[in-house]
């Protein structure tokens, strides 16, 4: 049996090949990037279906992510989504592509997000520091109020 992997959506994987392979890239693996965006994606409480799947970075191994200590993350995401305990038994035999399709969705999600506040920077490292700081310090806003740093 092969080894599941997370795929990409094919409108993000040049976004994603960006943030690990460019002269500012603030991630060093596709893995690092995934579990960052599924982060992002979730605390937006945002889920988006995988259009299509891009072969430019080709779907990285559920492997990897083990590895590199984000199988928690995969797990807890989908608790978290489906009020469910039983999702990650290993006798449950659709547990685990479910699990990855929940992670695959708040990735999508939190790389459609990126794509939108990267947009036309230069210095990933640096417009990523400033977007996280602004969801940092984000206060209530008041409706009805002009607000002037949606032109930042």
């Amino acid at each position: 049996m092969s080894q599941p992997r997370i795929r990409i959506a094919k409108d993000k994987g040049d976004l994603v090949k960006c943030l690990v392979d460019s002269a500012t890239a603030p991630f060093t693996t596709y893995a690092d990037v995934i579990a960052f965006a599924a982060a992002l994606g979730t605390n937006r409480g945002e889920r988006r279906k995988l259009e299509g799947i891009a072969k430019e970075p080709v779907p990285i191994s559920l492997e990897i992510f083990i590895s590199r200590g984000y199988d928690w993350l995969i797990q807890l995401l989908a608790i978290a989504e489906t009020k469910d305990t039983t999702i990650l038994s290993p006798f449950e035999p659709t547990a685990e592509e479910d699990r990855i399709v929940i992670f695959e969705e708040y990735a999508n999600a939190g790389l459609e997000r990126l794509q939108y506040e990267l947009r036309g920077c230069v210095d990933y490292s640096d417009r990523l520091l400033l977007f996280l700081n602004s969801i940092r310090f984000e206060k209530e806003k008041i409706p009805g109020e002009f607000d002037l740093t949606r032109f930042l």
